[in-house]
């Protein structure tokens, strides 16, 4: 069984919604892939209570969607909706970061310092295999966008899409050079940050999250039969 789950310090139910919002973000069970209670009750060695708490939690965070008379999938984005989302988050979040670097606490900046070095200790990112971060807190968006200060902007980027965009975000990353790229990208933008240069934090912002579209696009092409 996995340590999630082995783990007593939490309730079980949260242990189980935990480590199937994981396996969900990580693409171990893909987009778009039907789930079945059995099939999950089997996989993770729980009973069906637990099991369907966890859910109704992820269908809460729009990860999961029941269609009648077909069941409960994996939520997934087609190709146009994600990109247009990815347009619409580097306006905005290239907005919140420019005013993070205005009105960011200086706690707030030395957290920021301190979840990247936390973020370098990961195998997979060590590797350059991937970059996996998880959600509120432990992520260095999430963290940007709460900076901002703004309750608009807040609701707007960590509204009903946040989950679904965070998996796109992490299984778009496992690509050759793009975790170290991203986390070194993610170390200038916390520089500006410091340095109380808006102007240049929103700049970076943008100019990560295009990189990431782009890398998107690139995947697509490949991944397109010829």
């Amino acid at each position: 069984m996995n340590e999630v789950l082995v783990d007593s310090s939490r309730p079980l139910a949260d242990r189980v919604f935990s480590r199937l919002q994981d396996d969900i973000v990580r693409g171990v069970i893909a987009p778009g892939s039907k789930v079945s209670e059995t099939d999950l009750a089997g996989r993770y060695g729980v009973s069906r209570g637990p099991l369907r708490e966890a859910i109704r939690r992820l269908e809460s965070r729009k990860l999961l969607e029941r269609e009648v008379h077909v069941g409960t999938r994996v939520a997934s984005l087609s190709f146009d909706d994600l990109i247009e989302i990815y347009h619409v988050r580097e306006a905005l979040e290239g907005l919140a970061a420019g005013l993070a670097a205005r009105l960011m606490t200086a706690e707030e900046v030395a957290g920021l310092t301190e979840l990247l070095g936390q973020h370098e200790q990961q195998q997979d990112l060590r590797h350059d295999t991937a970059y996996f971060q998880r959600e509120g807190d432990l992520d260095f968006h999430y963290r940007i966008i709460q900076g901002s200060h703004n309750r608009t902007l807040i609701r707007m980027l960590i509204g009903e899409l946040y989950h679904l965009v965070r998996m796109y975000r992490y299984q778009f990353s496992t690509v050759a050079n793009r975790p170290q790229k991203a986390l070194h990208e993610h170390r200038r933008i916390v520089e500006a940050i410091e340095a109380r240069d808006a102007e240049m934090a929103e700049l970076l912002m943008r100019r990560h999250i295009s990189r990431a579209r782009e890398n998107i696009e690139q995947q697509a092409q490949q991944r397109s039969p010829q």
